[in-house]
């Protein structure tokens, strides 16, 4: 019986998942080390740009992962669990550092178990945006010269 709920639970999860639109997001972990399901406790860190988000997933290739629980939520920003991963969205104005944890629950090779992971946000530098050039405006048109061009009559 457990096993049957464990397959319907995964199915409508699946079908919950590749409902939505997917996009990938850049790797915005800075470093991750990977934890063991055996009680232990890791930290991370993570760079994001004001107003940005990040999709992170939690399995390495020899574990299942069962579940990923909040244990502490951000202060500077949203959080949501997606699967077997997260998902952190980065407030526009967002500066100093935020933490949040998770707790993992799952299956490393042959051990069930779970790991603490402790990740703090701080903000990645954001190149300043530059003025429009002429040409970019609405409208507007920038002369140019080419080569070997006779005048139009």
């Amino acid at each position: 019986m457990t096993r049957i709920i464990k397959c319907a639970l995964i199915a409508a999860l699946f079908a919950t998942i590749s409902a939505g639109t997917a996009s990938a997001s850049p790797s915005c972990l800075k470093d991750k080390t990977a934890y063991e399901l055996n009680g232990d406790s890791i930290e991370w860190s993570m760079a994001i740009a004001p107003g940005a988000d990040c999709i992170q997933g939690m399995r390495w290739s020899y574990m299942q992962i069962y579940a990923v629980w909040v244990l502490e939520k951000p202060a500077s920003g949203e959080l949501v669990t997606v699967g077997s991963g997260f998902r952190y969205f980065a407030k526009p104005g967002f500066s100093g550092t935020d933490k949040f944890s998770l707790v993992v629950i799952g299956k490393n090779r042959r051990e069930e178990g779970y790991s603490t992971v402790e990740i703090t946000v701080t903000p990645k530098d954001v190149p300043p945006t530059s003025s429009p050039s002429p040409a970019s405006e609405p409208g507007s048109a920038v002369p140019a010269k080419v080569a070997n061009a006779a005048p139009l009559r």
